[in-house]
């Protein structure tokens, strides 16, 4: 069923990318493509925990400890939204690596939780150092930014193939 499900994934991105062939290389906008689609998911699944499943309320966790509906929106499109951008890495933008799932795995959570930090810390040095510049403004570079060190970091580095006589 994966391979069925890849083969059409594939197909409907290969398709949308013939007139865009001879500009971007096909790995890139298939990075694009599920990583956009990816980007809309987490958006979606964001609106929809924050204002229908939490209805906009924190809610407790133990004792005194509260969750705000946004940070709680946040792991929600998290959990859902992280495996599936490991799994369409994994199958359609880098399908060629051959180092084992657990391994990519792991490296793909450190790039996750690098790249959350690094957000972090941008978003709050355009604050500090550019604070004329619109919030919305700001994270659009920094989404920019992030977008394409996560590209290289799974290129390079998640989903890496590496030699075969390496393996042995």
């Amino acid at each position: 069923m994966l391979s069925k499900a890849r083969h059409i994934i594939v197909g409907l991105i290969d398709y949308f990318h013939k007139p865009f062939a001879r500009f971007i290389p096909e790995q890139t906008f298939r990075y694009l493509a599920c990583g956009g689609s990816n980007t809309v998911l987490n958006w979606v699944v964001y609106s929809l925990s924050f204002n229908v499943v939490l209805k906009r309320q924190s809610f407790g966790i133990y004792k005194d400890i509260a969750i705000t509906a946004p940070v709680g929106a946040q792991i929600i499109s998290f959990c859902i939204c992280f495996p599936i951008g490991f799994i369409l890495s994994r199958h359609i933008v880098f399908p060629e690596s051959n180092l084992h799932g657990r391994k990519q795995f792991f490296r793909y959570a450190l790039a996750t939780a690098t790249f959350i930090l690094l957000t972090y810390v941008l978003i709050k040095m355009f604050a500090i150092i550019l604070p004329m510049v619109r919030a919305d403004i700001s994270y659009i570079f920094i989404m920019v930014i992030t977008s394409v060190l996560s590209y290289l970091s799974q290129r390079f580095f998640t989903f890496k193939s590496v030699d075969e006589d390496i393996l042995e």
